[in-house]
């Protein structure tokens, strides 16, 4: 059959994560076509094989990909709608399982709560905050403040109400559907180290591509 009018349409992922040492062309993106046949072909075509030893991270470059699929499948115009690069990586996830991952979460949440609140209770002492309190309670009631009043319980049940609203999560669940701005935050992260890997990939030789 005649794939010589047949387009093929690829959308790479910037970055993908694998289980498996083999990886094809199916694993970096989606992919659709009209024919079938060509659309099979082109998404069991091999790109790399991790060995044993090697870095667990590979950058293959777009061109590289449509070069393999041509090979595979002569005649068919290739037409990615996606990223130039994708960065593939190799996961093992079983790695991360069992009482060593739950010391992590536990670890990692306690320094999360007791840093966020000796940062808060350092500011606030830095400001001066009782005092602020204390004044205002004056000017406004004309007496002294004999300790802990109506002020500092409102602060206190506002400052805990913006941070739930900030982080946009109650427990476990979302109050919006908006994502988060450490989601936000992350994602942006992700995405400069995903850029960064691939630039240094590509300056030291490392990308898989076209001669």
């Amino acid at each position: 059959m005649s794939t010589s009018n047949t387009t093929l349409y690829l959308k790479a992922e910037q970055n993908v994560e694998l289980q498996s040492d083999d990886v094809y062309v199916k694993d970096i993106g989606k992919m659709t076509c009209q024919d079938a046949h060509v659309l099979a072909k082109a998404k069991a075509v091999k790109l790399h094989h991790f060995k044993k030893g090697e870095t667990k991270r590979q950058v293959i470059s777009i061109l590289k990909v449509i070069e393999e699929i041509e090979k595979a499948v002569p005649g068919v115009t290739v037409e990615n709608l996606g990223e130039i690069d994708v960065l593939v990586e190799r996961i093992n996830v079983d790695k991360h399982k069992g009482p060593v991952q739950a010391c992590k979460i536990v670890f990692v949440s306690a320094v999360s709560f007791f840093g966020t609140a000796f940062t808060i209770m350092a500011f606030h002492n830095d400001i001066g905050i009782n005092k602020v309190f204390a004044r205002v309670f004056e000017m406004v009631t004309g007496q002294a403040s004999d300790g802990y009043g109506i002020l500092e319980l409102s602060y206190s049940v506002g400052l805990a109400i913006g941070i739930i609203l900030f982080f946009n999560h109650i427990g476990g669940r979302r109050i919006t559907k908006d994502p988060t701005p450490i989601e936000v935050e992350m994602r942006v992260y992700e995405s400069d180290v995903n850029k960064a890997l691939i630039e240094t990939a590509d300056r030291e030789g490392k990308m898989i591509d076209v001669n």
